[in-house]
């Protein structure tokens, strides 16, 4: 089940995510956020 939310980032952070949406596989900013997230949380799983 996938439940809303909001996050704040700086304009320059975003222009970047919505230049990456064009040229990448990612249907969306949500998509994109979201495998990130998973991806940062993996990494930070394996350093401990």
């Amino acid at each position: 089940m996938k439940i809303k939310v909001s996050v704040s980032m700086e304009e320059s952070t975003l222009k970047k995510v919505e230049e990456k949406l064009k040229k990448s596989i990612f249907r969306n900013k949500s998509h994109f956020i979201e495998y990130a997230t998973e991806k940062l949380l993996e990494e930070a799983a394996n350093e401990q």
